[in-house]
């Protein structure tokens, strides 16, 4: 007998400038499934309590975000497998991940330096440019700090600028998958903010290891399917600078979507 799936796009304001490529890593997982699963496919931006509860589910694949898309898929039965569960979408708040970070004792960014640093809004995931920002001095991030409550902004995340490649990196738990690629060799860009680190050297790091901190950064989480981004300094070393749940993995897609239907598989084995 085949499971029933759901799956549910992610609300376009929750995906500037990535609506298709949000849209299209779950239609990847959707074709992967079949004919293994009878798959209904849901909207964020169009959602309504009443259909989920009348639509035969086994397995959910959500990559909402709103907290009234969250609280309903917290009341579903037990038996439902849930990826991303509600409570690990929650916990990909960019504060709950800084702070995470901190206490695995997980490679973080410097609290302060000489190359600039970054105000982050903490409370939700970036939406527009102002969420994320680039100061030159202290000076320049005291004052955009003070303009944050006019913004309606109360929790926010201060890190030094870190020179180094920036990498974007992406996994899915239980599986080998797990790829990593530089932007500006891929020409991908969310609001322009690469151009802060430039052009990637490509210098050499270890790849496992990095595997092994996202892994154990998602796990204490509680999510299965995630990416992030890290700069690597010339010497090897390097620091996590964001985290978040279920990403487009928009140069992987067809390899991931595999990772994450199996996945679904391997929860009903």
């Amino acid at each position: 007998m085949k499971k029933q799936v759901v799956i549910i796009y992610r609300a376009q304001h929750f995906s500037p400038n990535s609506v298709e490529k949000d849209r299209a890593i779950l239609d990847e997982v959707a074709t992967c499934l079949q004919p293994w699963a009878d798959v209904y496919r849901f909207s964020e931006d169009t959602w309504d309590d009443e259909q989920l509860k009348s639509t035969p589910k086994d397995t959910v694949l959500s990559m909402a975000r709103s907290s009234h898309v969250l609280e309903a898929l917290s009341q579903q039965d037990s038996t439902v497998k849930i990826i991303n569960t509600p409570q690990g979408v929650r916990h990909c708040s960019r504060m709950i991940v800084h702070q995470t970070i901190s206490r695995l004792q997980l490679p973080l960014p410097p609290s302060s330096g000489v190359d600039g640093y970054w105000l982050k809004r903490a409370d939700i995931s970036a939406q527009t440019v102002g969420d994320v920002q680039f100061l030159k001095n202290e000076e320049q991030l005291t004052e955009a700090i003070h303009k944050l409550p006019e913004k309606g902004v109360k929790d926010f995340v201060v890190s030094a600028h870190v020179k180094g490649d920036l990498i974007k990196f992406y996994g899915v738990r239980h599986t080998p998958f797990f790829q990593y690629g530089y932007p500006t060799d891929l020409g991908q860009t969310k609001f322009g903010l690469e151009q802060y680190n430039g052009i990637a050297h490509h210098y050499a790091f270890s790849v496992d290891q990095l595997r092994s901190d996202a892994n154990r950064l998602a796990e204490e989480l509680g999510v299965d399917v995630y990416g992030g981004d890290c700069i690597v300094r010339e010497d090897g070393s390097y620091c996590l600078i964001d985290f978040n749940d279920w990403p487009s993995f928009s140069w992987c897609r067809e390899e991931a979507a595999r990772a994450i239907a199996e996945l679904v598989k391997q929860k009903w084995t």
